[in-house]
């Protein structure tokens, strides 16, 4: 995907208060006594979860400090949280900065994982994550 840097910007930031926003209401649901809410279509139409469900339980066991039930629930959620802790910070940097250092690291992400020897362990990881997922009966 081609993005200008600050429609890459806007689009990061917008998604990380989203996930601010939805870690909230996840926490004050697990302090609640509740299951957090099933939104995964994925899940909701194919009756099997997708690879990244139990991201958003992650991350809020990472911020109760419960690393290995974080680990359980999805590894994803360690890099989903790196980001939403990391992005704005960068994003603000970066404006202040007058800089783009943000958009370069992306552009060169992008264009590694369009190398097979990228690519391929990737794609890997993320399918073996799915079978975790599915095994666990998430």
């Amino acid at each position: 995907m081609n993005l200008s840097r600050n429609r890459l910007y806007a689009m990061l930031f917008l998604a990380c208060i989203a996930g601010y926003i939805w870690t909230f209401i996840n926490m004050q649901d697990t302090h609640a006594g509740h299951l957090s809410a099933e939104v995964c279509l994925f899940k909701n139409v194919m009756n099997i979860p997708c690879p990244s469900c139990g991201t958003s339980r992650a991350v809020v066991a990472l911020l109760h400090e419960h690393y290995s039930d974080a680990f359980y629930m999805n590894p994803i959620g360690f890099i989903v949280a790196s980001i939403m802790l990391l992005a704005p910070i960068w994003i603000i940097a970066d404006l202040l900065r007058r800089s783009s250092s943000l958009y370069r690291c992306y552009r060169q992400a992008e264009f590694a994982l369009r190398k097979p020897q990228y690519a391929i362990p990737m794609v890997t990881l993320v399918l073996v994550n799915w079978m975790w997922n599915i095994n666990k009966g998430l």
